[in-house]
């Protein structure tokens, strides 16, 4: 880790679990601040700049629902939100509102200690894919791909993608034409295993919002295609410049 911390802020309304965060995040190395509901998760924010947040669902004043719509009105700062409910529609709200995973109450720490790690990576990775250019600009139709500023042009208007999106997409770009299952585009880019079916929908909802984004119609995509059987793949001639 680099000399200067990486910051995580914690937003949860239960004490104890506040306290066990704080501590484990800590000990591995992060720098820590925390609230305890929503309106004061987001006067934290503004003060503090985290680099990451971790952000419960069910709080008083602001639901984390209604904290990560705020945020991502300014940021693409990554959110995990940590979630009790039981309805799987419920989990997936959090992601359509621009969350980067969520993991289930009750949760091992280790495990939201291994999420934060491949969030935090693959944001700030630096692209290996070998078929990027050394420019790391490349020209797909109306869209411009800057991969090692980690920005996205459609019609040289810049499109405003979180990190975790901008992963996804360098992901499917970087091998247009062959299909990925939504498994191994959650091991790629998200860094884990799927250990139950709802968890690939993290990887639908993450495609379902940069088709939004980045296609002149979402509901008949032509750069984001569904491999039926299979998952995902990037279908357009890439021009790339060197």
């Amino acid at each position: 880790m680099d000399n200067q911390k990486e910051k995580i802020l914690i937003v949860d309304d239960e004490t104890s679990i506040r306290r066990i965060l704080e501590t484990r995040l800590s000990i591995v190395g992060y720098e820590v601040v925390s609230a305890s509901d929503g309106e004061e998760a987001l006067a934290v924010f503004k003060k503090e700049y985290p680099n990451l947040v971790v952000l419960d669902v069910m709080m008083p004043k602001l639901d984390g629902y209604g904290v990560c719509q705020e945020l991502r009105k300014e940021s693409d700062v990554p959110i995990i939100m940590l979630t009790a409910l039981g309805d799987v529609s419920d989990r997936i709200t959090g992601l359509e509102l621009g969350a980067d995973d969520y993991v289930i109450k009750p949760f091992s720490p280790k495990e939201l200690e291994a999420r934060i790690r491949s969030v935090l990576r693959r944001v700030d990775k630096i692209s290996t894919y070998n078929s990027i250019p050394s420019s790391g600009i490349i020209n797909i139709g109306f869209l411009k791909v800057d991969i090692n500023k980690r920005q996205v042009y459609k019609n040289n208007t810049r499109i405003r993608l979180t990190g975790m999106e901008f992963s996804l997409l360098e992901l499917l770009v970087s091998r247009a034409g062959e299909p990925f299952s939504r498994s191994s585009i959650l091991q790629e880019v998200w860094g884990y295993t799927p250990e139950r079916h709802v968890d690939t929908r993290v990887v639908d909802v993450h495609i379902s919002r940069l088709r939004s984004k980045l296609e002149d119609d979402p509901s008949n995509p032509d750069l984001i295609l569904t491999s039926r059987g299979t998952g995902y793949l990037f279908q357009r001639i890439i021009e790339i410049i060197q």
